[in-house]
C-alpha cells in the first residue's frame, strides 16, 4: 500500500543539506493493525523524542507515531543552533508572571542545551556537536539590549555569557556589519537531523517502538483512555502525548488555533575549504543576530555556511529563497558574492503570541507541548523532560508552565497573519533605523 501522510506529500525528507548529509536509518514501517501502548507519543520531532526518552529511561514502553520521516518537520530543518533561553526573555516572565516564576524560569534556560550534550555523550549520537554561540549586533540599540541581556542573566546566577567589542568580535566573526555582540560559552551549534535520528536510535535501544509515515488522522478521547486513529490502525493507550507543534494540523482543533505556523528559510553555499571558512567564522561558533527578524548562520563540518533567516506567517514557503536570503548574506560576507548555493529549503515553527511554549493537558490522560516561537531546538528538549516527568508523577515543573496563560492571537485565525506581518514590518523598520 502506499505511503500515506496528511501533510508531508511523500513523506520524505526536504532537499536540504541535512537530508544530503543524513546518517543512515533504518526504515521504520508504518503501524498496521490495532495496538495498546503504556505511552503513545505523535510526532518524532525533539520534543516527542525528548519525551519519549524520559519515559523509557524510566522503563515505560513508547509507541511514537510519526506522519513521516523522524526528524522530517522543523527538527529536521532548523539552523542547528543551541541558543540557551526560550523566545520571551527573563525580563518578559518577571513582567508577565513575576519574579518567582522568572526564578523557576532562569533555572531550567540551559537545561535544553544540557540534555543535548547529554545525550549526544551516553548513545554516542553523531551530530558535529561544537560549542559556542554568538549574539551579534547592528547598532548601539542592539548592543544596549545585550548589555541588558547579560546583566539580567547574571543576576540570576547564570554567568556563561561575555560582552564582546567591535575588536573581540572579529575574533568570531569576520564581518565590518556588527559594532559588537556577546558570546554565550553554554551554547552550540550541530547537525539536527543527524541528532534526531540518534535520538530515535537512543529510543529503540530502550525497547521505544517508531512508526514512521504513520499520520494521526483524529484523536479519540470519549473513552477512558484515548485512542489515535491513523489510516491503517490504531493506538488505545494509558497516556497520550501531543508533540505535532507546527504540523499538527487540524488533528487537535482546540490546540492548532492557539499557535500560527510560520516559515523561515535557510540556504546551504558548497563547501567553501578550510581558508575561506576560517576567514569567515574564525571561532567555528554559531551566530544569530538580535534584530525582529534575524540572520543566523554557521559552519557546516564539511566547511560551507549554513545561512538563515526571513519569515513568513502563515507557513508557506516563498518561491524563491536564495534570492529571499542573498543579500542579507552579501551584507554579512561581501565576498561570497560568486560562491554557488547548493541547497535552499524552508520549514514551520509554531509561533504563540506571547513566545512563550504551551505545555498542558487535554483530559486527565492527554498531554502537549507546543509553540517554541523559533527556540525550539532547546525548549523542546526540555519540555519533553518535563512532560516525561508529569507522566511519572512529579507534575512540579510542568504546573508552573502548564498555568500560564496562552494569549490567542488578535483577529483569530483570519487576521493573525496580517496582524503580525504588518507587526513584523514596524520591527523590521525599527531595526533598520537604529532605535
Amino acid at each position: 500500500m502506499a505511503k500515506q501522510t496528511t501533510y508531508a506529500g511523500d513523506g520524505e525528507y526536504v532537499d536540504s543539506y541535512y537530508a544530503y548529509s543524513a546518517n543512515p536509518a533504518p526504515e521504520r514501517p508504518p503501524l498496521k493493525e490495532e495496538v495498546h501502548a503504556q505511552v503513545c507519543v505523535v510526532g518524532a520531532g525533539y520534543s516527542g523524542l525528548s519525551a519519549a526518552i524520559t519515559l523509557a529511561e524510566k522503563g515505560y514502553q513508547v509507541r511514537l507515531l510519526e506522519g513521516a520521516k523522524v526528524g522530517w518537520g522543523a527538527s529536521g530543518r532548523n539552523g542547528g543552533q543551541i541558543v540557551n533561553g526560550l523566545n520571551a526573555g527573563l525580563q518578559s516572565f518577571r513582567k508577565r508572571y513575576g519574579e518567582d516564576t522568572a526564578k523557576f524560569v532562569a533555572s531550567v534556560v540551559q537545561e535544553g542545551g544540557e540534555i543535548i550534550r547529554d545525550r549526544v555523550k551516553r548513545y554516542e549520537i553523531a551530530c558535529d556537536l561544537k560549542d559556542d554561540n554568538v549574539f551579534a549586533a547592528l547598532n548601539s540599540r542592539h548592543m544596549q539590549e545585550l548589555e541588558e541581556r547579560v546583566a539580567v542573566w547574571e543576576s540570576y546566577g547564570l554567568h556563561h555569557q561575555e560582552l564582546l567589542s567591535r575588536e573581540q568580535m572579529q575574533e568570531y566573526v569576520r564581518s565590518d556589519l556588527y559594532v559588537g555582540g556577546v558570546v554565550d560559552r553554554s551554547g552550540g551549534h550541530m547537525h539536527p537531523l543527524n541528532l534526531a535520528l540518534g535520538e530515535a536510535a537512543a529510543l529503540e535501544s530502550l525497547g521505544g517502538v517508531i512508526h514512521e509515515h504513520t499520520p494521526a488522522v483524529r484523536i479519540d478521547d470519549s473513552g477512558p483512555k484515548p485512542v489515535v486513529i491513523t489510516p491503517d490502525g490504531k493506538v488505545t493507550c494509558d497516556t497520550l502525548v501531543l508533540c505535532g507543534n507546527a504540523y499538527l494540523g487540524s488533528v487537535v482543533p482546540t490546540l492548532s488555533w492557539r499557535v500560527m505556523p510560520v516559515s523561515t528559510q535557510i540556504m546551504a553555499t558548497k563547501p567553501l575549504g578550510d581558508a575561506l571558512a576560517h576567514s569567515l567564522i574564525p571561532s567555528d561558533a554559531c551566530v544569530e543576530d538580535v534584530r525582529y527578524v534575524l540572520d543566523y548562520y554557521r559552519l557546516s563540518a564539511d566547511k560551507r555556511l549554513l545561512f538563515g533567516g526571513g519569515t513568513v506567517y502563515g507557513g508557506s514557503d516563498p518561491s524563491d529563497i536564495k534570492a529571499k536570503l542573498m543579500s542579507n548574506m552579501l551584507k554579512v560576507f561581501p565576498q561570497l558574492k560568486d560562491v554557488p548555493i547548493d541547497f535552499a529549503w524552508s520549514g514551520n515553527f509554531a509561533l504563540s503570541f506571547t513566545r512563550v511554549p504551551q505545555l498542558g493537558r487535554l483530559g486527565d490522560n492527554t498531554y502537549f507541548a507546543q509553540g517554541y516561537s523559533g527556540h525550539g531546538v532547546v525548549g523542546s528538549h526540555l519540555f519533553g523532560r518535563i512532560l516525561g516527568e508529569a507522566i511519572d508523577g512529579d507534575r512540579s515543573r510542568f504546573d508552573v508552565f502548564a498555568k500560564m496563560p496562552w494569549v490567542p492571537f488578535p483577529g483569530g485565525r483570519l487576521f493573525r497573519v496580517p496582524y503580525s506581518t504588518v507587526g513584523s514590518w514596524w520591527y523590521a523598520l525599527r531595526d533598520k533605523l537604529g532605535i
